[in-house]
């Protein structure tokens, strides 16, 4: 008589504790990496701030002088799990730039889907802003909401609640984790990047995230600010 070896029937409690260690296991990954990113972004915000303040008075004395308009234009983005936030740029733009947008919007450039606005010559854009965004100096008041804890050094970009009113539900993944002030689509090319595409790269980041992840990326925003590959 032949010896036919029997499939081995797994305890169900073993499975059962198997699954509760790899929870565990992942908490305290999530958990350390979450550590680890608040650990940066205070060790290199609060030096950047106190080496930019001379910067940010520079940037908001010529916005005033050129317009006489308000040196921060606030937004309303959406941050972690779908929450609203408030977030500040230096105002690159006229003072009745949401107005004009109205009148413009059939002149999007990026792309068909509709969900973001971009334009290479938007009208909008002052000669300080157009300096400004060349060099990403408009989004460093939002080095205030890393400090405070509703954003990140890095991770996806907040988008507006009108762009995030027609996402799918692949699209709301990217509100799983803290919006940043810089993230792997921007260091690769900015507003040239379609919006689908965009998605597509900030998922990738979000389930491999690391924190060496993080320092790689901190280190491309730089090179790619001065190269200034789709900033407009």
């Amino acid at each position: 008589m032949n010896d036919v070896s029997q499939p081995r029937i797994r305890d169900p409690r073993i499975n059962r504790l198997m699954a509760a260690t790899q929870r565990l296991r992942w908490r305290a990954v999530t958990r350390s990496l979450a550590v680890a990113k608040r650990a940066l972004d205070i060790a290199v915000v609060l030096p950047a701030l106190v080496v930019l303040a001379p910067l940010f008075a520079l940037v908001a004395l010529a916005i005033r002088l050129h317009d006489g308009g308000p040196v921060l234009f606030w937004q309303k983005r959406v941050g972690l799990n779908g929450r609203e936030m408030a977030f500040p740029k230096f105002r690159s733009m006229c003072v009745d730039a949401e107005a004009v947008r109205a009148r413009i919007e059939a002149q999007n450039q990026h792309g068909q889907d509709g969900v973001t606005f971009k334009m290479k010559r938007d009208p909008r854009i002052t000669p300080v802003g157009r300096f400004i965004r060349r060099f990403s100096i408009d989004e460093l008041p939002q080095l205030w909401c890393v400090l405070a804890g509703g954003m990140t050094l890095v991770g996806p970009r907040p988008p507006l609640p009108a762009e995030v009113a027609r996402y799918s539900l692949l699209d709301r993944h990217r509100l799983s984790v803290k919006p940043g002030l810089t993230c792997i689509w921007q260091v690769n090319g900015r507003s040239e990047i379609p919006f689908e595409q965009q998605v597509q790269m900030d998922i990738a980041y979000i389930q491999q995230r690391s924190f060496g992840t993080d320092l790689r990326l901190l280190a491309q925003t730089l090179p790619a600010v001065v190269r200034g590959r789709g900033a407009y």
